[in-house]
């Protein structure tokens, strides 16, 4: 997935970010600013959620556009993660032009 993603916003002229996990993906968001965070839920170490509330703990981060990638349907999944300061949510499977076009909505042009 994290392939298939970087693969598609590389190809639109994204320049991208990658992290194996939330605690990797933490520790290099902290010393990089970033536009836009796209995270799985379900990820090893920390999930999706966790690095969502250390993010948004974080004052750089307090309008960054954070979205959630997941299979989770859930209303309650959602509900947890736009506490934890998700902006949004997409679930899995999407296409590229889905991704690309929710990307293009939170980005300033």
């Amino acid at each position: 997935m994290r392939q298939m993603v970087s693969f598609t916003l590389r190809g639109a002229g994204h320049e991208v970010l990658e992290a194996q996990d939330g605690t990797v993906a933490l520790s290099v968001l902290q010393t990089r600013a970033v536009d836009l965070v796209l995270t799985d839920i379900n990820m090893p170490n920390m999930n999706g959620i966790e690095l969502t509330r250390a993010l948004r703990a974080l004052p750089s981060f307090g309008k960054t556009p954070i979205i959630l990638l997941t299979t989770e349907s859930d209303p309650a999944k959602k509900a947890e993660g736009r506490a934890a300061g998700a902006t949004g949510w997409i679930v899995k499977p999407f296409s590229q032009d889905q991704l690309l076009a929710l990307v293009a909505k939170l980005l300033p042009a």
